[in-house]
């Protein structure tokens, strides 16, 4: 990850008002709760945390924060925006412990799409039915993602979740409630009589079954 210097200050005021004059100043209000430790209100610079909001690796990598001399170990939670002006209003970072699982959501990387056997011989469309995974890790396995390869996907295949080979100590949070859910879908070519038929999504295939003689 690209570094990123997070220097944070207590909040001394509070109220919607003192919050206000932070952002005039250019400074996010922000919280820093969890490890079983109280919740504190702090402010950081409104320009570092906009543009690193960007970059997706800043989402999901363990954060630095300044404080008061002492750092703090961080996972990135939630933050609002302003409905139209590019300004974050808010931002809430959880304390990391190293000994305890964290539930994440970590993005997909589709390759290879443009060169699929279902796109590129049988002229199917792939479908992104989701974009991440929610994972549960320690903060030391949380990948910044989980890369996809869609070159041997055929026409009429999909990619579920037990499809997937995560990284070590790293588990799917669906799975583990009992869950299978789809990733991608290659739609197959159907057959025209008098109406179109329609494909369900249980109808397709998953990559681990075995196919059958005919």
């Amino acid at each position: 990850m690209k570094n990123t210097n997070l220097v944070a200050e207590l909040k001394k005021d509070h109220g919607r008002g003192a919050s206000r004059r932070l952002r005039r100043a250019g400074r996010v209000p922000a919280i820093i709760y969890g490890s079983n430790k109280d919740a504190i209100a702090v402010d950081l610079d409104h320009n570092t945390l906009y543009y690193a909001l960007k970059r997706e690796d800043f989402h999901t990598s363990i954060l630095s924060i300044e404080l008061n001399g002492s750092k703090e170990n961080v996972l990135l939670r939630d933050f609002q925006m302003h409905a139209y002006r590019p300004e974050v209003l808010h931002i809430d970072f959880q304390r990391v412990n190293a000994n305890e699982t964290i539930d994440i959501n970590i993005p997909f990387h589709f390759i290879n799409e443009d060169i699929a056997h279902a796109v590129k011989v049988q002229a199917a469309h792939i479908t992104h039915v989701r974009n991440e995974i929610e994972i549960r890790a320690l903060a030391k396995d949380i990948p910044h993602f989980i890369e996809i390869d869609l070159k041997n996907i055929k026409a009429g295949q999909s990619i579920h979740i037990s499809d997937l080979v995560l990284p070590t100590g790293v588990q799917s949070t669906t799975l583990l409630r009992g869950e299978d859910k789809a990733i991608v879908i290659a739609g197959g070519i159907t057959e025209v009589v008098d109406a179109v038929d329609i494909v369900s999504v249980s109808d397709i295939p998953s990559l681990n079954e075995k196919k059958t003689d005919e």
